[in-house]
């Protein structure tokens, strides 16, 4: 199998450069994979589990909304933010996850409650978790 060239990028940095064999992307249509040789395209990117395999191993990512291009054996992700499932605080995850479904369900009684920003903040924590649990498995 061929290689890719992985790059995910954020406003503050570089989170990840490295040569993969496979990455499958959270796209806005669906979920898919890319391997050596793929077409040239570009696609929106939703909040969930970015994974790729390196050497036999597979590794995951939590990432938010943004873009990817897919051009000449290079995947260039970019997003407001990639975290590394390997630091995710699994429960303050959880704990962030409840507070967004909360503040959703305040919402119906109070038009004091951002509903922009609590369901974002709810996308992110379900991205989050959802990549620590492909992790694990």
């Amino acid at each position: 199998m061929g290689k890719l060239q992985l790059e995910i990028v954020t406003p503050e940095k570089v989170v990840l450069s490295k040569e993969v064999d496979l990455v499958v992307i959270p796209g806005a249509e669906g979920e898919f994979g890319v391997l050596e040789d793929h077409v040239s395209f570009l696609s929106a990117i939703i909040p969930g589990d970015l994974h790729f395999i390196a050497d036999n191993n597979t590794e995951h990512f939590a990432v938010s909304y943004g873009f990817t291009e897919i051009f000449n054996n290079k995947v260039s992700v970019l997003v407001d933010s990639a975290e590394d499932v390997s630091k995710i605080d699994v429960e303050r995850a959880r704990k962030a996850m409840e507070r967004a479904q909360d503040r959703l369900s305040r919402s119906k009684e109070t038009d004091k409650i951002d509903v922009e920003r609590a369901e974002a903040a709810l996308r992110r924590a379900r991205a989050r978790l959802k990549a620590a649990e492909a992790q694990s498995n």
